[in-house]
Formats: C-alpha cells, structure tokens, sequence
C-alpha cells in the first residue's frame, strides 16, 4: 500500500474529510489531496504530525512507499549540518574579504605611494597566508559537507 492510500484510508477510518485533516495539521485541503494521488508528498514534519495524529508509526507510513522513503532520505540529506556548511562558507568569504584588503592595501602603496600599512605585531606569515589559508580550509569544507549531505 503507498502512502497515499494509507493516508486516505486512515482519514476515512476516522470519518474525517480532507479539509478537516487539513486544518488539524495546519495544511491546506489541497496538500491532502495532493498527498493522497500520490501527486505529491509531506515534509517529514508533517509525516511525524500524521503518525502522531493516527496513532501509527512513521514507519507504518513510509515502508509501504519507497518514493516517499526516498524523498525523506533526500529531505534529511539536505537538512544535516547547514550551520556547518554556512561557516566553513563564511570562513571561504573572510578569507576573499582578507585577501582583497590586502590587495587594496598593496595597490594604495605600491601606485600611490600611501603609507597605509599592516599594523607591526602582525607577523609577515599571517598578514601573507591568511587569506589563502581561510579561503582554502573553508572551500575544502564546504566542498564536503556539500558533497557529503546533498543529492542533486
């Protein structure tokens, strides 16, 4: 049995219509009845709110369709670790912001012969490898949590 059919034969179980499971989960009768042709399906909170709802498990719900299961395996995937994803992202773009400031930096006093300087107690290998370091450590991480987490 496919989730759609097990979703329509708990609802009808009940007596309920679709506007009526629709409003008790916050969804729109549409969603319901897009979910129960198969057209559609929920996001795993709405499928963890069904199985609480009907008294089932989730499993009950998912074994039965392995389109669904794989649509909340894909779902998980893309949810797992995004503030990881989003630092090492962040350390990539500090470590461009760093190096274009060095650049402007050196371009000021190389043309025009300002004497905008790197403050002395910062020594020459930070000032120079810094950007590079940031912009390699946070590319590489990035790379694998994208790799790691989501199917395209």
């Amino acid at each position: 049995m496919y989730f759609g059919e097990r979703l329509k034969e708990e609802r009808e179980k009940r007596g309920w219509s679709q506007s009526y499971l629709a409003e008790k989960i916050h969804v729109s009768r549409q969603s319901v009845s897009k979910w129960e042709i198969g057209k559609n399906y929920p996001s795993i909170e709405v499928i963890i709110e069904l199985s609480d709802l009907f008294g089932i498990t989730i499993d009950e719900l998912l074994r039965s369709d392995k389109e669904l299961k794989e649509k909340v395996i894909r779902d998980s995937k893309k949810l797992a670790h995004p503030k990881w994803k989003a630092l090492f992202d962040s350390v990539f773009l500090l470590g461009v912001f760093l190096l274009v400031v060095k650049l402007i930096i050196f371009g000021l006093h190389h043309f025009f012969g300002t004497a905008v300087m790197i403050p002395d107690g910062i020594p020459n290998i930070i000032s120079n490898f810094l950007p590079l370091a940031f912009m390699i450590i946070g590319g590489i991480g990035s790379d694998q949590f994208k790799n790691n987490y989501v199917d395209n």
